[in-house]
């Protein structure tokens, strides 16, 4: 007989392996956004981060957001989740900050990745960042998850495209995927054309994991984003039995 016991009072249901701290914004949030739960094979759990706007996290990168954002994990924690992700790559700011304030393991930004992907390379090559704004993206938040100076990267941006920019930066209310879709691998063949070395691409954004095979065909190169970083996290810490035979 397996006997259970009651992890915590605030704990009234069970079986979510990973929490989800997403931003206090609004718009669609299509299948392959990790704002979208039919994204995963698993059960998830949202918590927004109270006043955490696009605006206040990529341009104003302010810094009272930690609070809140150390708030709605220590909640997502209560809640029996088993680790913590995020849903925009720039909450790198906050990422150690974070992870030091709960006791389950945090991963708030796929930039987390940079470092696990860079030694898989051959020598030369470099990584291709595509980033939602990559006018707001600093030194400051390849510093928070310990992307060090040595490690050549290319940084591209949606900032300049038309739908991108109104459906998601602006929320104007309505979002065009195919139109998004045209822009993000325009975007990744114009890196590739002009940097041929890079070996791999990788999403900052949480928004555009839904266009990664189109990517992927247009510049046969990997491509990782937010879901291949949630996915591996969640193998980690929910592992099954294998079966077969000998």
């Amino acid at each position: 007989m397996t006997v259970y016991h009651v992890r915590n009072k605030l704990q009234s249901w069970y079986g979510e392996s990973i929490g989800i701290l997403i931003l206090d914004a609004a718009y669609p949030c299509v299948p392959g956004n990790v704002g979208n739960a039919g994204t995963f094979d698993f059960p998830v759990r949202y918590k927004v981060v109270k006043n955490a706007s696009i605006d206040r996290l990529l341009n104003q990168r302010d810094p009272a957001l930690l609070d809140p954002f150390i708030d709605a994990a220590r909640e997502l924690q209560a809640e029996g989740v088993k680790a913590i992700t995020g849903a925009c790559g720039f909450m790198a700011l906050f990422q150690r900050q974070v992870a030091d304030a709960v006791d389950i393991p945090v991963f708030l930004s796929s930039l987390l990745q940079v470092r696990f992907i860079y030694p898989m390379l051959p020598k030369g090559r470099k990584i291709g960042i595509i980033s939602a704004d990559s006018s707001a993206l600093t030194p400051e938040h390849f510093a928070g998850v310990g992307i060090t100076p040595d490690i050549p990267l290319v940084v591209g941006g949606m900032e300049n495209q038309v739908e991108f920019r109104d459906a998601v930066l602006l929320e104007k209310g309505t979002l065009d995927s195919d139109l998004i879709q045209r822009e993000v691998v325009e975007v990744a063949d114009q890196m590739v054309q002009k940097h041929p070395d890079i070996g791999a691409i990788l999403f900052e954004c949480s928004d555009l994991p839904p266009y990664a095979a189109a990517v992927q065909a247009a510049v046969n190169r990997p491509v990782f984003d937010f879901i291949t970083m949630i996915n591996y996290v969640h193998s980690a810490l929910v592992r099954r039995p294998f079966q077969g035979f000998m």
